[in-house]
């Protein structure tokens, strides 16, 4: 017979590890446990997201608040200290939106242009198609 690995709430020996959260916190902190408070090491990565932990609007710059994470100085160096910080991804710059103007110019550009050749050859078609009928009307 297979051994469960989920066991619903039965906690016994053959258990290893427990997950458990903490809901209520008693009178004195549990050493190692409640007593300290770590933060995440790591920040939004997302643009969007970045605007939304510090409440910033359209126009502030997204970059001057990205959590950057300070390196260990090397031993012997005497620089000053080393930051990283992550890529921000979906970030609007004036280079993008450049791109995207040129991109709809360029699709206006096509579209006109394909409107203007459509016009020139619906007039050439009515042309022939008159020459024809006078060719027909000639002949008889």
């Amino acid at each position: 017979r297979k051994r469960k690995s989920v066991r619903g709430c039965v906690v016994s020996n053959e258990i290893s590890v427990l997950n458990l959260v903490v809901i209520k916190k008693g009178d004195e902190a549990v050493p190692g446990l409640t007593d300290k408070n770590i933060p995440r090491r790591l920040g939004p990565k997302r643009a969007s997201k970045i605007r939304k932990l510090f409440d910033l609007g359209k126009k502030d710059d997204v970059r001057k608040y990205v959590i950057r994470r300070e390196l260990p100085l090397k031993e012997g160096a005497k620089k000053k200290k080393k930051t990283k910080a992550p890529k921000i991804q979906r970030l609007v710059t004036p280079v993008t939106l450049q791109r995207k103007r040129h991109r709809v110019a360029l699709k206006k550009q096509r579209s006109l242009k394909n409107k203007t050749e459509a016009a020139d050859y619906a007039k050439l078609v009515a042309q022939r198609a008159k020459e024809a009928r006078q060719s027909l009307t000639s002949k008889r």
